[in-house]
């Protein structure tokens, strides 16, 4: 065996490929339970003991422990399936043991001394075998030496029996072929759109009869849903604002506070270009005032960027004294400098001057009445919040707290779709959605510092109200159908003419064009079944009509365009077909393998060895 062929064969089988052919052993006649009481199973000639399962339990909770830092135990395993992928891996390479031996294929001792060799774990620190970690590892594996270099004369025998069965299989260009030619066809066609601004005239107004009619042909339209009817209590910082008082010196305190806010002194946006030198400082403001260079091209000669220079909006106290005076006395002028800087000499670059501003009490004084009565209300409502609980707890009614207090009552059919009012609160919502008969009403907080409590009166069934309570829903969804009932025949009309005309459809009005859609495209504004309709047009200047929501449109088939081999997603969606064929082809062969072990050989399971070597585990 060659060295690359050596190193091309697995160590430890593939688990994914051990449950793919457990899988295809499925029916192998688990359930029939036989044999001593230390084989839990057999494929075959090959036996799984109860040694075999345990040692490979204590494998999986060896790995598992050392993946999450903690003591993981059986019955953790078993309550997530584990063991049963255990028990399957057995099986699987039990299958591929029979038939390697059946094939009589075997490796030689030279091969497995060359294995076991290359194994990292067995290598001292100069690279050579080290015999100590070797025993040391049997020891921990309850292995003798003849043991583990079966184990690895079976793994090697499987990873070759795994490479001749699973070498990929080719997909067939005559499957590939025709599907890229199908996927990446794509056409070109003319619409013309359709809308009620179309017709001749608008629909008419239905009749009494239409109107029942279309009440009684579609009466899930006007069902009402399940709802639930409540009675709440609640109060807001908002229902209780304006009943505190606030006086004028407390807003000029808070206003006199927040000077600053409303006080914006003189400010400039510049950019500050440095020098390292004033003769360099100099020359580039030459440059710049003679028009040879323009203050871009003197940033990027400095090997900056424009944002390397901007130092957004400032005022005198956020530059120097010799910098605040140049620049905040130019008032018209676009470039001041050079200018002495903490930095060097410097170009000021000056794109706008920001008047000095004060935004007076008179103007802010209605925000700062709202905000300070605003938090005063969610203070006193705390403060109340603890003489709404007694009262609930004492038994009364969310009427008589309403009654006794400043909470509000009040009353709603809620199905889930009101967002205002109560409803807009989420915490209103997520207890309305969940709460029960009989729960107890109880205080629970608002997001603006508001509280409520409610309780359900009822749940109401579905329901569909009179004709005259949904009159007007009744009359808008007629004349809805009624609307696209005519664009449809106005579009049918259209098509009709050219049938028998030959005329054009660009005589009808603006056409749309669209010249290179493929299959799973979508077309903004136009109804979903367009892109089908269109594909299901066999010739050009076919013409077709594709009915949608108020609106209607008349489709002609323009172009057929095959599949672009020379496009690279063409080429990409070919090779992606390819692989997945392929694998698709080398799985049904694997299976079909299982399926033909299964009538070759046959399967054992013993239950009761499985429960043994579960109780032997702490």
């Amino acid at each position: 065996m060659s060295k690359s062929a050596r190193k091309s064969l697995s160590k430890i089988f593939v688990w994914a490929i051990l449950g793919l052919l457990f899988v295809a052993l499925a029916g192998f006649g688990i359930g029939s339970f036989s044999g001593g009481a230390s084989r839990m199973g057999s494929v075959g000639d090959i036996e799984i003991s109860a040694e075999d399962y345990a040692r490979a339990l204590d494998q999986e909770l060896r790995a598992r422990s050392g993946e999450t830092g903690e003591n993981v135990t059986l019955s953790m395993l078993i309550a997530n399936g584990i063991d049963a992928q255990v028990r399957q891996g057995l099986f699987a390479r039990a299958a591929l043991d029979n038939e390697a031996a059946m094939m009589t294929l075997s490796i030689g001792d030279e091969e497995i001394a060359n294995q076991i060799l290359q194994i990292p774990a067995f290598q001292g620190a100069d690279g050579t075998f080290d015999r100590q970690a070797y025993e040391f590892f049997l020891s921990q594996r309850g292995l003798s030496a003849g043991e583990f270099e079966e184990e690895i004369r079976a793994d090697i025998a499987r990873s070759i029996l795994q490479s001749a069965i699973l070498g990929r299989v080719p997909a067939p260009a005559a499957l590939v072929d025709p599907l890229v030619a199908y996927q990446q066809e794509s056409r070109g066609f003319s619409y013309l759109p359709l809308t009620a601004a179309d017709l001749d005239a608008p629909v008419p107004a239905p009749t009494e009869e239409q109107i029942i009619t279309h009440y009684e042909a579609f009466p899930d339209r006007f069902t009402l849903p399940e709802a639930r009817e409540i009675t709440y209590i609640w109060i807001t910082p908002n229902i209780i604002m304006d009943d505190i008082p606030v006086s004028d010196s407390t807003l000029q305190s808070l206003y006199q506070e927040r000077i600053e806010e409303y006080r914006q002194p003189e400010r400039r946006l510049v950019e500050r270009l440095v020098y390292p030198t004033e003769a360099e400082a100099e020359a580039a403001w030459a440059r710049l005032n003679d028009g040879s260079a323009d203050f871009e091209t003197l940033v990027s000669e400095r090997g900056l960027l424009l944002e390397d220079t901007d130092m957004g909006d400032v005022t005198r106290d956020d530059l120097s004294a010799t910098e605040a005076e140049a620049v905040f006395a130019a008032s018209d002028a676009e470039f001041v400098g050079p200018v002495a800087s903490p930095f060097g000499p410097a170009i000021f670059r000056i794109n706008a001057v920001l008047d000095a501003t004060e935004i007076p009490f008179e103007e802010v004084q209605d925000d700062l009445r709202s905000e300070v009565t605003a938090d005063a209300a969610r203070r006193a409502i705390s403060d109340l919040r603890e003489g709404f609980d007694d009262l609930l707890a004492s038994g009364a009614t969310l009427e008589e707290v309403a009654d006794e207090t400043q909470m509000v009552l009040g009353t709603i059919r809620y199905d889930g779709s009101q967002e205002d009012g109560i409803a807009a609160y989420e915490a209103f919502r997520a207890v309305a959605d969940t709460i029960e008969d009989g729960d107890f009403p109880e205080i629970l907080d608002l997001s603006d510092g508001g509280v409520f409590a409610l309780r359900l009166d009822q749940i109401v069934l579905p329901t569909l109200p009179p004709l005259d309570d949904v009159r007007a829903d009744v009359i808008a969804d007629w004349t809805i159908y009624a609307t696209q009932d005519a664009l449809l025949a106005r579009a049918e009309e259209i098509r009709a003419d050219i049938a028998a005309s030959g005329r054009r459809l660009e005589r009808f009005g603006g056409l749309m064009r669209e010249t290179d859609v493929r299959r799973n495209d979508f077309i903004a504004d136009t109804p979903d079944a367009l892109v089908q309709t269109v594909f299901g047009l066999s010739r050009t200047g076919e013409i077709a009509v594709v009915g949608g929501e108020a609106q209607a449109l008349v489709v002609r088939l323009d172009a057929i365009n095959p599949a672009d081999r020379a496009d690279p997603d063409t080429d990409l969606l070919a090779n992606i077909l390819t692989q997945q064929i392929s694998q698709s082809l080398t799985a049904d062969l694997f299976e079909d393998f299982g399926r033909q072990m299964q009538s070759a050989v046959g399967l054992t399971f013993n239950q009761s060895v499985v429960n043994q070597v579960h109780a032997s585990f702490p």
